[in-house]
């Protein structure tokens, strides 16, 4: 289904590139990541500094977890109806909410509640497009290009993480508020335009226009909990982030633990960003491990044992560290997953498996959100994030012993939709 015949060196991970429509999925990518990373911080700082409560933080993932329905509707979507019309309309709306955040910056009127509005209106319309994005790639690179097209995304979104924190920290500090989000509006912008650049087509493959989204919905549900392998991944996914999850309280880790504001913010956002483009890198050189459910097991206990290091640090230069090699292993462990979805699953039900991944992985950072951000507020940053480390051991070591499936597949590129053991 791609725009070119594959006659390259597929050992090659930027052979992608070569693809003119995975150049535009990545263009859209990549400023969707960065506007999105650029809302989520300005939103955090301006609210952490206006309210200063670490439980308002935590509470925009009550916000964000009432949105997680929509995720699987959006999958459902994916498959049914036009992938790139569902990607350019979604983004459209991202791009007007960031325009009204910008003029009531200006205006001097932005309240909390704004922000806990426009979180919830961005995260539901976001949530609707999810499934369209990784549901396109068989559509602009062949199926044997899939692993590095997935590790090249997940690169794209953590260089975004390195880039937009930068932005950040700099337009904030020296322009305000209003600037901040009409750079994020702008940004937006391209990726709104994106993805209507791409000449694959985004239609589903055989879709039954008789076929109720219910139906849809159940139909990808028996696929996921049939899978010998899905099921297992998304509960790793949730088991540890629902108790671990950071990113979005790095204002009041670098105000707990390092006494910093936003140039504290912007640092451990920029080193967890580089940590997660090491991570991506090195999964160009695991790509041919067959045993890639391995990986993601040994990439998240890995994780886990630094969220605990992270918790007790007190240094913030070793902070930074702490916090690259958890950004590290989580882009390890996430790309891995993606992966394995994307290579076990048939075009017609990518969508629906997708955002099932989107759902157990956003379910548990916004559980996770308020979860640490409460007990932030209770017993501290830093125990917060000991006790999470904890817990994700204890997780990790139940699917490890329990759904041994994970730890001994195989993949067989021959037989991409059978699961080998």
């Amino acid at each position: 289904m791609a725009n070119q015949p594959l006659t390259q060196n597929t050992s090659n991970p930027w052979i992608v590139f070569f693809h003119r429509d995975y150049d535009f999925l990545w263009l859209g990518v990549m400023c969707m990541s960065i506007a999105m990373v650029l809302r989520t911080l300005i939103s955090a700082q301006w609210l952490y500094e206006v309210t200063g409560s670490a439980t308002q933080l935590g509470l925009l993932g009550v916000v964000q977890l009432a949105q997680l329905p929509m995720t699987l509707y959006g999958g459902s979507l994916a498959d049914r109806i036009d992938r790139k019309k569902l990607m350019f309309l979604t983004q459209g709306v991202a791009v007007i909410m960031l325009l009204i955040l910008t003029f009531l910056a200006a205006s001097e009127t932005l309240l909390p509640w704004h922000i806990f509005a426009v979180t919830g209106i961005s995260g539901i319309v976001n949530m609707l497009g999810s499934g369209a994005r990784p549901a396109m790639l068989p559509r602009v690179v062949p199926r044997q290009l899939l692993p590095h097209a997935v590790t090249v995304q997940v690169a794209t979104r953590q260089i975004s993480m390195v880039f937009a924190p930068i932005v950040f920290w700099q337009v904030f500090e020296r322009f305000g508020v209003s600037i901040a989000f009409g750079t994020a509006a702008c940004i937006a912008f391209i990726s709104m335009i994106a993805p209507i650049m791409i000449s694959a087509s985004g239609k589903p493959e055989n879709p039954d226009e008789k076929v109720s989204t219910i139906s849809s919905l159940k139909e990808g549900a028996r696929f996921v909990f049939s899978h010998r392998l899905l099921p297992g991944l998304y509960l790793l996914d949730f088991g540890v982030n629902i108790v671990s999850f950071y990113r979005q309280l790095f204002p009041v880790f670098a105000h707990q633990l390092y006494g910093l504001g936003a140039e504290g913010t912007g640092l451990l956002n920029t080193a967890d960003a580089i940590g997660g483009i090491i991570g991506t890198f090195l999964v160009f050189r695991l790509n041919h491990i067959r045993r890639k459910g391995l990986v993601v097991l040994i990439g998240t206990l890995v994780y886990a044992i630094f969220l605990t290091a992270f918790g007790i640090n007190k240094i913030f230069v070793v902070g930074l560290v702490l916090i690259a090699v958890l950004g590290l292993t989580d882009s390890i462990s996430m790309t891995m997953r993606q992966t394995i979805v994307q290579i076990t699953t048939p075009d017609r039900l990518l969508g629906r498996a997708s955002s099932a991944h989107s759902f157990a992985a956003m379910g548990a950072n916004h559980i996770g959100q308020i979860e640490v951000g409460v007990m932030s507020g209770l017993i501290g940053a830093g125990n917060s994030l000991i006790l999470g480390g904890g817990i994700s051991l204890f997780v990790i070591f139940a699917i490890w012993q329990f759904m041994p499936g994970i730890k001994s597949y195989r993949y067989n590129p021959n037989e991409p939709f059978e699961e080998q053991t």
